[in-house]
């Protein structure tokens, strides 16, 4: 059930799990930890309204930190029913928003600042932008995305938010140019012009998903998926550790071609 709603929909959240629950207890506090320390300072952007923290997580291949335990749960067993393995975990983001974002962040233009704020920054992970012309390039192809928030927040706590089958879009667009490429060659393949036309597309005819869960819970979003942070409405409610999410986002295990033709 859950494979069909993924591959159908480009995401999935699970109910509630008591294993990623207990998963959460033992590693927040090694995430906020993460949050304060000096050498992870360069992480807070947005005039402190975002805290990157790509990699922030010192968690073990197993998905532990510390004394804790292993990543388990549905959302673990799903990733192992679509073929990646779940005993080599990259180190988590560490996602945290707090009230007032979006605020510009530094050495943004005003379009790029009106993007994040209009458009939710809406991004396909994986395509770096390359180069002084910040060409599109396919850098970091990344199995899937995996969201698991690590505190309590209304529906309004900058959310994420994904177009919904717009993975299917990026597939067919970029596979045009990737599937006529040799596959040694993908990582140098210019992919920006038929990236953003692609992605007017999913504007126009993916619905805009925001993606609520609990600590309990958790979330599974396809790699080629369309998806962003919502801006912080006012009144949203949020602990004192603001939204706070860890995201496993491991590199492909096999072929690059699997980024294009792998579910």
């Amino acid at each position: 059930m859950w494979i069909d709603e993924y591959c159908t929909r480009g995401w999935i959240r699970f109910p509630f799990d008591r294993e990623l629950l207990e998963w959460v207890a033992r590693t927040l506090p090694i995430a906020r930890g993460a949050v304060t320390a000096p050498e992870n300072a360069i992480w807070h952007v947005c005039e402190g309204t975002w805290f990157v923290g790509v990699n922030a997580l010192p968690n073990k291949s197993d998905g532990s930190v510390e004394k804790g335990i292993p990543l388990r749960g549905m959302a673990v067993e799903t990733v192992a029913e679509l073929g990646f393995p779940i005993d080599r975990w990259d180190r988590a983001q560490i996602s945290v928003i707090y009230p007032g974002y979006p605020r510009s962040r530094e050495g943004e233009s005003e379009a790029a600042f009106a993007y994040r704020r209009d458009r939710d920054a809406a991004h396909v992970d994986g395509l770096v932008r390359v180069g002084p012309d910040r060409k599109r390039m396919l850098r970091e192809p990344h199995a899937f995305i995996l969201g698991i928030p690590l505190t309590e927040a209304g529906s309004g706590a900058s959310p994420v938010v994904v177009w919904e089958g717009s993975h299917e879009i990026m597939r067919r667009a970029l596979g045009e140019i990737l599937c006529s490429t040799p596959v040694e060659d993908w990582p140098e393949a210019d992919l920006t012009e038929i990236y953003h036309a692609a992605r007017h597309e999913a504007f126009r005819r993916c619905r805009r998903v925001p993606v609520c869960a609990r600590p309990d819970e958790g979330y599974l979003i396809h790699r080629l998926a369309l998806h962003g942070v919502a801006p912080w409405e006012q009144g949203a409610e949020a602990s004192d550790d603001g939204r706070m999410i860890a995201y496993f986002r491991p590199l492909l295990d096999g072929p690059m071609s699997d980024w294009i033709h792998k579910a």
